[in-house]
């Protein structure tokens, strides 16, 4: 069993016995903890006790109200090629979870990627990053990245993703469940975008429009698909995804919600007969892949799938004897694509210097 589905057995309450009572227990005791220091944090700012700081120009933050997944980065990639589109110089501004020595964490390298002309601004001080996106870059507007729990820069739109999939976290919040903080913050959002409702039924979705309404009856509610559109290999060649259909494929995953992954692979019409997550953000060292290979070796497929956020780190063409490839993704808007327009061309980009005003 992988460390993922232990958690969410525990997490959950499927997971029986007196050890995992305990531990919830003790885990519940902790979220006690976490709730008040979110309270008081969020209190701070409310009551201006703490300084929200506004940038020279607008900014458009993205972020999630649960660890985990909820297909945060191909949606941001979204948004910043719709700006663009437009002719407006964006960039992306994130705190940079999961970098070691100055080094590009995996997110940044697959919007950069997908947005390759869309700089990235990673810096724990992020009112000081969108400084630089405006002076240096002369970006007329940034996105920030991951930014729902970030109070201190001040933004002209407010967007949190709710994973279709797992919306509320098993219902508390961390370290006992996933929120990060609780239901009741989605007041502060201007769009609520539910993501992956293909691979739930349509009364779940419409019990996560309820709570979103209930929360924040301002909001508008975007709903989200993540098709899967071509596999890409590690030095940027492509293939159909058609191209393994009906083929026998091993997949590995180190992102926050490897269920949703696999799922996707198999309503792409891939036969996933093995399959191995590790924990979000992983960084796979010399010996994961010395173990990866034996495995692959083992089985007899025809290639490896993994997201672009594992190829990025891993940087292989093959793992064992077949190719690895990554799973790239679009985003589509099933439900609200014009309220999302309008709330996007409602946020007006600061002139250049170079632009005449």
């Amino acid at each position: 069993m992988s460390w993922t589905r232990h958690l969410d057995d525990l997490l959950s309450g499927r997971k029986r016995g007196a050890l995992a009572s305990v531990s919830r227990g003790l885990l519940s005791v902790g979220a006690a903890g976490y709730a008040l220091g979110a309270w008081l944090r969020n209190q701070a700012f409310d009551r201006g006790w703490k300084r929200i700081e506004r940038a020279a120009i607008p900014v458009v933050s993205i972020g999630n109200l649960t660890t985990g997944g909820t297909g945060k980065t191909p949606f941001a990639a979204s948004i910043a090629r719709w700006y663009r589109e437009r002719g407006v110089r964006v960039a992306f501004v994130s705190r940079g979870y999961g970098a070691h020595d100055a080094a590009t964490n995996d997110e940044a390298l697959v919007l950069d990627a997908l947005c390759p002309d869309v700089p990235h601004l990673q810096n724990p001080d992020r009112v000081a990053a969108a400084q630089i996106a405006h002076v240096e870059l002369d970006s007329q507007l940034v996105i920030l990245d991951d930014g729902f729990q970030h109070r201190r820069l001040a933004r002209d739109l407010d967007i949190v993703l709710i994973d279709a999939t797992q919306p509320w976290g098993f219902g508390y919040l961390l370290p006992r469940g996933l929120l990060r903080e609780p239901v009741s913050s989605l007041k502060r959002a201007h769009v609520v975008v539910i993501t992956r409702v293909d691979q739930v039924d349509r009364d779940a979705v419409e019990a996560i429009r309820r709570t979103v309404e209930g929360a924040n009856p301002q909001a508008d509610v975007i709903e989200v698909a993540f098709p899967a559109t071509r596999l890409v290999g590690a030095k940027g060649q492509t293939a159909a995804l058609e191209s393994l259909a009906r083929r026998s494929v091993a997949a590995i995953c180190g992102i926050g919600n490897p269920a949703a992954f696999r799922s996707s692979l198999v309503r792409s019409g891939y036969s996933v007969d093995h399959f191995r997550s590790f924990p979000d953000h992983h960084n796979y060292n010399r010996a994961d892949v010395e173990d990866l290979d034996h495995w692959i070796r083992s089985l007899a497929v025809d290639a490896v799938l993994c997201t672009q956020k594992d190829l990025v780190k891993i940087a292989l063409e093959t793992l064992g004897d077949p190719p690895l490839w990554a799973v790239e993704i679009g985003t589509e808007i099933i439900i609200g694509r014009e309220s999302l327009d309008a709330r996007l061309a409602g946020v007006q980009p600061s002139p250049g210097r170079g632009d005449i005003v």
